[in-house]
């Protein structure tokens, strides 16, 4: 049932960013920074980490779940470092997705003839 909820809890994420979109005129970089942003604070105040636990991935991977995973990293990182997990720990904790964005986006680069 998991798998269900994940589909359906992504669907919906993706359905609002749409509707963001088309309702308020905004492009796509700016619904990237709402909702990472959202993500971020809804993770802040709790409330974000229990759609993640209720939804899996569906819930931590699209744009939301990388506010909450940077989130969740400096609070993590200032428990261990003190004040200076502030500054280290959402790049920690977001570092495996953005190593995989690069070198995805490095392979599908060498393997398709991007278009100007």
């Amino acid at each position: 049932m998991i798998f269900v909820w994940a589909f359906v809890v992504g669907g919906l994420m993706c359905v609002l960013a749409q509707l963001v979109m088309d309702w308020f005129r905004m492009t796509p970089g700016q619904v990237l920074v709402v909702f990472v942003v959202a993500g971020a604070v809804l993770g802040g105040l709790g409330i974000y980490g229990k759609l993640v636990d209720f939804a899996g991935a569906g819930a931590s991977v699209p744009l939301p779940g990388f506010g909450y995973t940077m989130v969740e990293g400096i609070g993590q990182a200032v428990k261990q470092k003190g004040a200076l997990g502030l500054f280290t720990g959402g790049l920690t904790a977001a570092s495996g997705g953005i190593k995989a964005a690069v070198i995805f986006g490095l392979v599908a680069a060498l393997i398709f003839k991007p278009k100007s």
